[in-house]
């Protein structure tokens, strides 16, 4: 036998060998299913406040006090100035009234202020809103949120990725992206009677990105999905005090939360 014959007979046998000695696998067994981790729940608080309500100061501190026990991130807020208070006497609106947030306020049918949403739960008083954020923090989200932002100078236009993970089940409901800015100074009734005019208000909602009452929504366990939202911010809006908060949310309330700074 010529040695090249030798060769190629080598050859051979090592591939029928190597074939031989693997296991056989059935089809249904060479791909396994793995759930997707759990994630934990945050909490939105939506506060329905305005600048000639001489208590809402008292909510701003609940949520202050929140924030610091649990942490911003976690207890997210949004200041929305709507109903009388957030109107001069005669009804006129104050710089940071909306006409969105008068919307939601009218939703809620918020009788008087200052009134929370918790998760989109109904309204509550702000004594019980530590009872409640923290009932809603033993859950667990069914969908995971992140974003990205990118913020153009020049242009003041304003571009957010959300990225979706299904989690638990089918989630269908709506995608509500906000903005919010912090660090506003500007004039407050206070608790005692006084005008603060030097007040700070901080998380105050400015407007939705994606319409009053966001974009229709469905995801399945382990599916992902990313969803792309442009905006120019208005004048006198400060980008480096502002965040993008991104919910998701159904008739049994906020699925989840998250906030990302605009720059």
């Amino acid at each position: 036998m010529s040695k090249a014959r030798i060769i190629i007979s080598a050859i051979v046998m090592m591939a029928i060998y190597v074939l031989s000695s693997c296991d056989t696998v059935n089809e249904e067994n060479r791909l396994i299913y793995v759930k997707p981790a759990s994630v934990a729940r945050n909490v939105l608080i939506e506060d329905f406040t305005g600048q000639r309500c001489v208590n809402c100061p008292n909510a701003t501190d609940e949520i202050e006090h929140l924030q610091q026990f649990y942490g911003a991130d976690t207890v997210i807020a949004v200041g929305i100035h709507s109903g009388p208070f957030a109107k001069t006497s005669r009804g006129v609106p104050y710089s940071l009234y909306t006409e969105e947030g008068d919307e939601y306020f009218n939703y809620w049918r918020v009788e008087s202020q200052p009134k929370g949403v918790i998760d989109r739960k109904g309204t509550s008083e702000y004594p019980t809103w530590s009872s409640l954020v923290r009932e809603e923090l033993s859950f667990t989200a069914p969908v995971s949120l992140s974003a990205t932002t990118e913020y153009t100078d020049e242009t003041r236009e304003l571009r957010v990725v959300v990225n979706s993970e299904g989690i638990d089940g089918n989630t269908t409901g709506n995608l509500q992206v906000w903005l919010i800015e912090n660090g506003i100074v500007d004039f407050q009734y206070m608790p005692d009677g006084s005008v603060n005019r030097e007040y700070t208000h901080n998380h105050v909602f400015r407007r939705s990105v994606n319409g009053t009452w966001g974009t229709a929504y469905n995801i399945t366990e382990g599916q992902r999905r990313d969803d792309s939202f442009t905006c120019t911010l208005d004048e006198g809006w400060k980008p480096e005090n502002m965040a993008v908060v991104v919910f998701v949310y159904n008739n049994a309330g906020v699925q989840q939360v998250i906030q990302v700074p605009v720059k």
